[in-house]
């Protein structure tokens, strides 16, 4: 079957290198290439899923934008100073 794949181009010089050495076709050692990482994963059996454990808060505080780098940074030091004042240890 042809089709038509973009492949970075060191990557493949050094695939046409190895067909060269070889004696074999571009097409041939590709396929051998996507054979083995078929064959690896397979081995490697199935994924499992991690749940990772939450806080039970209910979700963001209001008014909290996960998009601006700058407003996240000055709410999490000012609960950082805000538990420093209370004399709690600061985790960070």
């Amino acid at each position: 079957m042809r089709t038509t794949l973009n492949i970075d181009e060191a990557l493949l010089a050094d695939y046409k290198q190895i067909a060269a050495r070889s004696h074999r076709s571009l097409s041939a050692v590709i396929q051998d290439a996507l054979r083995e990482s078929l064959a690896r994963q397979a081995a490697a059996g199935p994924v499992t899923r991690v749940k990772l454990p939450t806080s039970g808060c209910g979700g963001l505080m209001p008014g909290v934008d996960l998009d601006n780098n700058a407003a996240l940074a000055e709410i999490l030091e000012s609960e950082r100073d805000d538990r420093l004042l209370r004399g709690y240890p600061d985790d960070s």
